[in-house]
């Protein structure tokens, strides 16, 4: 697409900056698969102490690192507790159940976008030959676009103590409720078995996603990186945009919820009430026949939507909310 597009599809749109371009050129690269590439291993440690895990693991995307984290976490016949809109469990092709036999048992979300954790507990199944065994609980963080604190993490612990289930926590947007709650960076990680973090939507990398936990943990999952076909090589090339992503790129996810809350605000100036940003997410909240109509309106103005989610990312500069407004103005 031509720069002069702006694009709010996703913030799976970006493109690296040229400091992150420099970093992948001058990226130092070995095999990743003998385990000798110094900048993947550079991005597994960064990432792991960053979420205060003992080890990581660099994967190619945030499906694999959620399929990874499940094949590890259970086995065959086993079951997973996820929200029924879910990333782990809607929108990853139901690859737990396909390649490792693991069983999904949904649940909705709660308007804040947690799960409810009494309702949970009554989900976990009792030892019994007629059930799955419930082994582990999938949450997410940001969920869309709603950021859930330390707190609410803590109680999840307990909970999946009592009922001896471990916590991996889909963590794709996972900076962005740590700047979103002002916590540290490994409070929100802390009570979860393992989490997944994505560098390739609001950080900005090109390509992969961590997978963090304990090193047994680690250590089981790379063994499923590579039965699913996830050894690289000289995979520092993409690390290193990662490493740099890590390093630059976090504190600046509050200008993106800026951004979405002055778009949202631009939106309700001349549909009241039509728009919710939650984080670097915007939700309009028009019929879907006049979502439809936005899409090719806005495409006439060189703006680019998916429907009734809209995404900042650091491709939307400041200077392009005039543009939005002009073309808000045309709808």
């Amino acid at each position: 697409m031509s720069s002069d597009w702006i694009d709010l599809r996703s913030d799976t749109v970006t493109r690296p900056t040229a400091a992150m371009r420099e970093a992948m050129l001058q990226a130092e690269v070995g095999d990743d698969v003998y385990g000798e590439d110094p900048t993947v291993n550079a991005l597994e440690a960064r990432a792991a102490e960053m979420l205060g895990k003992p080890a990581a693991l660099f994967v190619a995307s945030g499906t694999q690192s959620n399929l990874v984290a499940l094949l590890t976490h259970c086995e065959r016949g086993d079951e997973y507790i996820a929200g029924s809109s879910a990333h782990t469990y809607l929108f990853e092709g139901g690859g737990g159940a396909a390649l490792g036999g693991i069983q999904p048992q949904p649940l909705r979300f709660e308007p804040d976008g947690t799960l409810d954790l009494e309702r949970v507990a009554r989900l976990v199944k009792p030892p019994n030959v007629h059930f799955a065994r419930t082994r582990l609980l999938c949450l997410e963080n940001t969920q869309d676009g709603r950021a859930t604190g330390p707190e609410y993490f803590e109680r999840a612990r307990e909970v999946a103590d009592r009922h001896d289930v471990a916590i991996h926590l889909d963590g794709a947007r996972y900076f962005h409720a740590v700047v979103a709650t002002k916590c540290e960076t490994g409070e929100i990680a802390r009570p979860c078995d393992s989490v997944s973090i994505c560098l390739s939507k609001g950080l900005g990398a090109p390509v992969g996603s961590v997978l963090v936990g304990p090193e047994a943990f680690i250590e089981r999952a790379r063994r499923w990186r590579k039965m699913v076909g996830g050894g690289m090589r000289q995979a520092g090339v993409i690390a290193a945009a990662g490493l740099h992503a890590l390093t630059h790129h976090v504190e600046r996810l509050a200008e993106d919820h800026e951004k979405a809350a002055a778009i949202a605000a631009l939106v309700n100036a001349r549909f009241p009430d039509a728009a919710e940003a939650r984080t670097n997410m915007v939700f309009i909240r028009r019929p879907q026949a006049e979502i439809d109509r936005w899409i090719d309106r806005l495409a006439e103005e060189r703006v680019r939507i998916n429907g009734a989610r809209w995404v900042t990312h650091l491709d939307i500069g400041a200077d392009q909310l005039e543009r939005i407004d002009r073309a808000l103005a045309t709808l």
